[in-house]
């Protein structure tokens, strides 16, 4: 069983297997059509595709951000649509370094199945290895997945306040409102750190091994229980790779704000952060500046 990362190789020898669910993520937030134009144009034997927002998003149910979680029900369907099953080994890739594989990775184990792994690498990794792509649509067969969520999991609005230790997923200049590309106003949920999902990946766009990543995320989770650390970004994507890739390191499932900046920000009334912030220090306050 493999719940956190998968090589190429390994994913290669049990290509044919009957328990095994393939998923193509690939997404451009610019370009939606591109990742699935871009399946289409070759992908991983067997592989079916699913969409952010028609397949790993929802109505607002938990949230109100950019990419809502689906309800318990709707996620299901999703899930099943996708020809996942609950006895099935599923691996999610993209081209992106994990950062769209990574949310169906976070969706199922949020709805309680934790037999699920992204590929290292994506398509590149694939590609490296010279391994067949073929061309077109796959349909799923029919799955039967159902999903039972971990409430505990998700962070909602009227929650973010009372976290012990938020971290902001975003790059550093969107952390510190010196940029905002996407949403209306720049800045970051006042407490929370920043801990950009890129900094999982070498220069490969491979993630670091596991002894690595427990030296990135040491601060993160000093002082403090896995589920007392809540993760957002954007719109709760790429806030799943820091999940993803603390797990990966030996730590519990932490929390996801899912509504993330997209719906902190959407209502002015809510206060906004600039600069930087650090970790709390035993006995001291949390130190801000620009």
């Amino acid at each position: 069983m493999y719940k956190t990362l998968i090589d190429a190789q390994t994913l290669f020898r049990h290509l044919s297997g009957p328990d095994w669910s393939i998923v193509d993520c690939r997404y451009d937030l610019v370009d939606k059509d591109a990742g699935h134009q871009s399946y289409l144009s070759g992908h991983i034997p067997g592989a079916v595709y699913a969409d952010l927002h028609r397949d790993l998003s929802g109505k607002p149910a938990t949230d109100c951000g950019r990419h809502p979680v689906p309800s318990p029900g709707e996620l299901a369907l999703k899930l099943t649509a996708l020809g996942i099953a609950g006895h099935k080994q599923v691996v999610a890739y993209d081209n992106s370094g994990g950062t769209f594989a990574a949310r169906l990775w976070w969706l199922l184990n949020y709805a309680g199945h934790d037999r699920v792994a992204v590929l290292d690498g994506g398509m590149d990794a694939w590609n490296q290895e010279g391994y067949r792509l073929e061309t077109g649509e796959n349909r799923a067969d029919a799955g039967s997945f159902n999903a039972v969520p971990d409430a505990g999991a998700l962070v909602r609005l009227n929650e973010v306040e009372t976290v012990p230790r938020l971290v902001d997923s975003r790059e550093p200049d969107r952390y510190a409102g010196k940029v905002e590309p996407v949403d209306s106003v720049a800045g970051h949920i006042p407490g929370a750190v920043n801990h950009h999902w890129k900094n999982n990946l070498d220069e490969h766009g491979r993630f670091l091994t596991p002894e690595r990543l427990r030296q990135g995320f040491q601060e993160l989770y000093a002082g403090v229980r896995a589920h007392e650390i809540t993760f957002y970004c954007g719109s709760g994507v790429s806030a799943c790779h820091n999940l993803l890739a603390a797990v990966h390191a030996g730590h519990p499932l932490s929390r996801l704000y899912a509504g993330s900046w997209s719906e902190w920000s959407s209502d002015p009334s809510r206060p906004v952060a600039v600069g930087t912030e650090s970790l709390p220090v035993p006995g001291g306050q949390v130190g801000s500046g620009e």
